[in-house]
């Protein structure tokens, strides 16, 4: 029966007719616009359930809170001071990680800044004697071409630098035949020398040019007085020659029998470093090297203090290394430390071969060869080699005096030269670089001394400080800021000796780096308890802690 006209229906009819309704989804159901008052369902207003809904005695699921309730809960005072006080949390807590972070890096210990990392400071220098190095065209003489051919072995020694000549024209004692911007013909041309220099850059060689004016005569300056203008200087031209090769490309010079110059005028030697200097830029400064053949070690610390230059070549250390009694380490010691106490703002240099006094082989016994090396690399300042001390040659060759011919291979001649009318000797194979390219050799020894010299900062340019010495034995240290620190151990006796070097601010063990004598192992040592067999050159290394 129908209700009032205009009434919805009840009875089945009514459920029939309400069923699409029960069908609708509750999240499809827009709350906030369904009435609150009578409608379809309960007599009481509510809606009743929906399909998929709890039924009577069902637990409904969460539901979550409306808009508004969140928005009346989070007006609240009580979310209003938790929110301020996690956010004061937040920041207090960034500030702490801050105020950690600044502590630790002040305590941390700040790295010392580098010193000025000049080309001629940062590794060895090789100084060639170009007629008795490599014979490019078969005439029995070395030349510019041979010593670009050998390039590839010269790089392999890792030297920083190569000193070759003198090349210029010249007459013995004769100034007037002397001609220092002209290459002697015998030697090679200027086209040879631009090869060299491009071989030599592509290797990252520097190459400094021996400008000694009277290299074949008795007295390097000709006995010039610079203080009297008697003409003599005029025939020389020295600062014209200067400025000529500098322009030609050439990294730095060298001049010999300096003390000549000195003696008679100082100011000399200053003109000729501003020039070098004024051809000095940034990425390419120069170098100018004097050069003392005087052996007088008070001689020698006279020049280091008179002289205003990059680098002093002398032979220093001879006067200590080669004597006529017995070698004393503690003698070693007083040497070495006078000469860097003088040396000043001159950076120091170390050499015992060369051209005036011949190879190391011929001046020292051979015991003492690998020590010697060990020595000259881990010193501070430059160490220069001499053609062939890096393979024991000895002064020996017939006609040749101190200046024998580089021994290559087991070749007639010794790959010198492919003239066979000049000699007919066969070097045995351990004394030529090819019978040594395997350790243990004394050319694996220069090559390992060479790399270790160049890339180790406490080698390069760290403190040096005596840590020992007896009648035989020296010890010393290299050290720099926050790097790996080196001992250096050189037992001059024949016989092995032992040490300890407990209680000198040394660490407990330090690792074997390279030695000079071929049985000893690698690892870690006791500095409490160490042996050291007869000539060894000992050097070991050992971490820096905070």
């Amino acid at each position: 029966m129908s209700g009032p006209q205009g009434s919805p229906p009840d009875g089945p009819a009514a459920d029939a007719e309400l069923g699409p309704l029960r069908e609708v989804e509750l999240e499809d159901v827009e709350l906030e616009k369904v009435p609150l008052g009578p409608g379809p369902g309960d007599s009481n207003g509510a809606l009743k359930p929906l399909k998929g809904s709890p039924g009577p005695g069902r637990v409904a699921g969460p539901s979550g809170l409306s808009k508004e309730e969140l928005l009346r809960v989070a007006g609240s005072p009580a979310w209003q001071r938790a929110r301020w006080a996690l956010l004061l949390l937040f920041w207090l807590a960034w500030l702490a990680m801050l105020a950690g972070a600044i502590a630790i890096i002040l305590k941390a210990p700040r790295c010392r800044s580098l010193p000025p990392a000049a080309w001629w400071r940062s590794g060895a220098a090789y100084q060639l004697h170009s007629p008795a190095f490599q014979d490019s065209d078969g005439d029995g003489a070395g030349d510019l071409a041979g010593v670009a051919e050998r390039m590839e072995e010269i790089a392999a020694l890792k030297m920083k630098s190569i000193i070759i000549g003198p090349i210029h024209k010249t007459a013995p004692d004769n100034i007037r035949e002397t001609r220092l911007t002209e290459i002697d013909s015998k030697l090679g041309n200027l086209e040879q020398l631009q090869k060299l220099l491009e071989a030599a850059r592509r290797k990252g060689i520097k190459v400094i040019l021996d400008l000694t004016p009277n290299y074949r005569g008795k007295q390097e300056w000709f006995g010039i007085n610079f203080n009297r203008t008697n003409g003599s200087q005029d025939y020389l031209q020295e600062k014209e020659a200067f400025r000529y090769w500098l322009e030609k490309g050439l990294d730095g010079l060298r001049l010999r029998g300096i003390e000549q110059v000195v003696n008679s005028a100082p100011s000399r030697v200053e003109e000729w470093q501003n020039l070098t200097k004024n051809f000095s830029v940034d990425e390419k400064p120069r170098a100018l090297i004097l050069a003392t053949v005087s052996s007088n070690s008070e001689e020698i610390l006279k020049l280091l203090n008179q002289s205003d230059t990059d680098i002093l070549f002398s032979y220093y250390l001879r006067e200590t290394l080669v004597p006529s009694e017995p070698l004393r380490a503690d003698n070693v010691r007083q040497s070495v430390e006078k000469y860097i106490a003088n040396c000043g703002k001159t950076w120091p240099s170390w050499a015992i071969g060369g051209f005036e006094v011949g190879h190391m082989a011929s001046s020292l016994e051979q015991y003492l060869h690998g020590l010697v090396h060990v020595m000259l690399f881990t010193l501070p300042g430059t160490p220069f080699i001499y053609y062939g001390d890096e393979i024991g040659l000895e002064d020996t060759q017939p006609f040749q005096n101190k200046t024998p011919w580089m021994l290559w291979n087991t070749s007639a001649n010794g790959g010198f030269t492919s003239n066979a009318s000049i000699s007919h000797f066969v070097p045995p194979l351990n004394r030529t670089v090819q019978g040594q390219m395997s350790p243990p050799s004394p050319l694996s020894l220069i090559k390992k001394l060479s790399l270790l010299k160049m890339k180790e900062r406490s080698l390069l340019f760290g403190e040096f400080e005596s840590v020992h010495s007896s009648p035989t034995v020296y010890v010393y240290s290299r050290i720099w800021d926050q790097s790996d620190r080196f001992l250096v151990l050189l037992n001059f006796g024949k016989q092995s000796s032992e040490i300890s070097l407990a209680g000198n601010s040394l660490p407990a063990e330090a690792s074997v780096e390279l030695s000079s004598v071929g049985q000893r192992l690698e690892g870690m040592v006791s500095l409490s308890k160490l042996h050291l067999a007869g000539g060894e050159g000992l050097l070991l290394k050992f971490p820096f802690v905070a």
